[in-house]
């Protein structure tokens, strides 16, 4: 994942991909704005095309990012009138849920 603009990579970083039906993609970008470990929000169509990338920041979040996103969720309003559904992608700044995975127990 190579999303920082000087090119470096965040190893503590990683990505989680939703599917919301079109009604429901702003209140879940609200929801996801106020998630202090969300750091970019990408909304992509089915067929994969970016319509929105959010980049949210620290400081954002701090002084509520959903004040400051308001232009863009009246922008993905729009787009949910005429999409049936949509994928959300979220880059989080916190280790992956460890659910699942073999490691031994004590």
């Amino acid at each position: 994942m190579n999303d920082e603009s000087d090119g470096k990579t965040d190893p503590k970083s990683w990505v989680e991909e939703i599917e919301v039906a079109g009604e429901k993609l702003v209140a879940q970008v609200r929801k996801l704005a106020g998630d202090a470990s969300v750091r970019r929000i990408r909304v992509k169509t089915k067929d994969g095309d970016l319509a929105v990338d959010i980049p949210l920041t620290v400081g954002a979040i701090a002084g509520g990012a959903v004040a400051i996103a308001s232009p863009v969720l009246a922008v993905l309003g729009a787009l949910a009138a005429f999409v049936a559904k949509l994928d959300i992608e979220i880059v989080r700044d916190e280790e992956p849920p460890q659910g699942g995975d073999d490691t031994p127990s004590a």
